[in-house]
């Protein structure tokens, strides 16, 4: 099974994708003219501003609600992997992957916010690209074949969040807390259970509740000890720097033979990390209250910078300034060791083993106790936005028969399947915990490749309303307003919550849109 799964995660995370998702920030970077270098200031600005409402999440909550999504084992466990089989070059492309990434975020989580609708059930918004996929061409000839591709995107999305990648997040933490503190990983998968339950239960409301507390704690606290290790080790710092560089493009001879594996590593992980193109960042964008899309876009962009440039880098650094490594040629530890570090013991596993020790090195034990600490909340936050993007999903390819009553069961279909898609996720907590790092790594990036095949070309086809928006939300910046979203001014046809949005009071003059 483990060699079918192998095979599979091949044809998916092929030559073909890492080229698509490297191509495609160039392209959005050029036709957005840099937004991701241009607009930081405002970026930041909007991060801490935006109301929310009953239906809608703050800008901010909204961006925590991605950043939980992003910000996970990638960051820690993530990072070893690619050092691991890629060569420290692989931390450069996986900052080359962020910053392309960042203007495939804009576009696809303007796109989100401008197709977004209101959950008939909860009131609440909902969007992400099975929606923008079904929406934004019903208008023309082909609003079949693009209606049936957003239901095709929303199955592989329940299943993928649903499923896959939960598995790797509890992987990760289970690895970590038995690595720190023998805790088994029975315990570690029992205990996770009982968060997670409370938490997903009570809806994107308490979600976003969590997530604004949780995540900016989490990430400040990481980022903020990873950096006194790498000052601690600061002559280091100039060699990690240059190896970085040299590895990357083949010049440092104990990794020229796998430069392509830098690349691929790079792409593959930085994508696992920040999200950028792979269509979970639609769904947070789509929940905010704002009075533009643009707004939104702009803010899930910075959050890919917060999640690769600041998290995954000072990761990196710490690993390789602290000796904390191991190279291997081919996909597997079973290959040869073409460099190490020196530090790691013989026996040592790929993943967040290689960051506890590098902080054991200068903490002793504490080291290991504080990667596991921040494994449990970056993983535990994470699996909850897997399950809100799961559930959104749902919801999509439910649609009105989402209100049928069962009445044997005094319930709705909706509201038993969210049941069941719970109880899913739960189980595949479960399972990432007791199965090995390897089967659970393989599950999370045939989940990740399938939605990001989706979503890119799916983008690149739909990509002409966040332009759109992109000019008009610049045009009145110009002018010293606060953008206001007018789509039918603009020639944007289906953004029908829109069309019904009244910027004075800021409030739709509908009750509900459909699912």
């Amino acid at each position: 099974m483990s060699d079918f799964l192998s095979d599979i995660n091949g044809y998916i995370w092929s030559n073909a994708l890492v080229f698509l998702c490297l191509a495609a920030g160039v392209f959005f970077s050029i036709r957005t003219r840099l937004v991701q270098v241009r607009q930081i200031p405002e970026m930041i600005r909007l991060m801490f501003r935006g109301e929310k409402s009953p239906s809608g999440v703050s800008s901010f909550q909204a961006l925590t609600i991605s950043l939980a999504g992003r910000v996970g084992t990638g960051n820690i466990a993530g990072v070893a992997t690619a050092i691991a089989f890629g060569g420290p070059g692989a931390l450069f492309w996986m900052w080359m992957v962020a910053f392309l990434g960042a203007s495939t975020s804009f576009v696809e989580c303007t796109l989100g916010q401008i197709y977004k609708t209101k959950d008939r059930l909860t009131g609440e918004y909902r969007g992400g690209p099975a929606y923008y996929f079904s929406r934004a061409m019903a208008h023309t000839n082909a609003s079949g074949a693009f209606k049936v591709y957003g239901l095709v995107f929303a199955a592989v999305t329940v299943l993928a969040c649903g499923l896959l990648l939960p598995s790797v997040q509890s992987n990760s933490m289970a690895v970590a807390m038995n690595e720190a503190w023998g805790l088994s990983e029975w315990v570690v998968a029992v205990g996770s259970v009982i968060v997670l339950a409370f938490v997903i239960i009570g809806g994107v409301k308490r979600i976003a509740s969590f997530a604004s507390i949780v995540v900016p704690f989490m990430a400040v606290i990481y980022i903020f000890f990873a950096i006194i290790i790498v000052a601690l080790n600061a002559s280091e710092v100039p060699n990690v720097i240059s190896t970085i560089f040299a590895s990357a493009f083949g010049a440092d001879a104990a990794f020229g033979a796998i430069v392509g594996s830098a690349i691929m590593w790079g792409v593959k992980r930085g994508i696992y990390s920040n999200e950028a193109g792979q269509g979970t960042g639609p769904h947070a964008a789509a929940a905010a209250e704002v009075s533009h899309p643009a707004k939104q876009g702009l803010v899930q962009a910075f959050a890919v910078y917060v999640d690769t440039l600041f998290i995954c880098t000072a990761t990196g650094f710490l690993i390789l300034s602290t000796g904390a490594y191991r190279v291997f040629e081919g996909e597997s530890a079973d290959g040869s060791v073409i460099a190490e570090g020196g530090i790691l013991p013989a026996d040592v596993a790929v993943g967040p083993t290689f960051v506890q020790t590098g902080f054991d090195s200068f903490w002793g034990g504490a080291g290991s106790s504080f990667v596991a600490i921040s494994l449990l909340f970056f993983c535990i936050t994470t699996i909850i936005a897997y399950y809100y993007m799961a559930e959104t999903n749902l919801r999509f390819l439910m649609g009105k028969a989402a209100t049928i009553e069962i009445k044997p069961l005094r319930s709705t279909l909706g509201a038993n399947l969210t049941l069941l898609l719970q109880a899913l996720i739960l189980v595949s907590v479960v399972i990432g915990c007791v199965s090995t790092a390897s089967e659970a790594w393989t599950l999370g990036d045939i989940g990740v490749g399938l939605m990001a095949w989706l979503n890119i070309v799916g983008i690149i086809i739909l990509q002409q309303p966040a332009f759109k928006a992109l000019r008009d939300y610049e045009r009145q910046q110009k002018l010293g307003q606060d953008p206001t979203f007018d789509p039918k001014a603009l020639g944007i046809m289906g953004a029908t919550f829109w069309e019904n949005y009244d910027p004075v009071t800021g409030k739709t003059r509908e009750t509900a849109d459909a699912p």
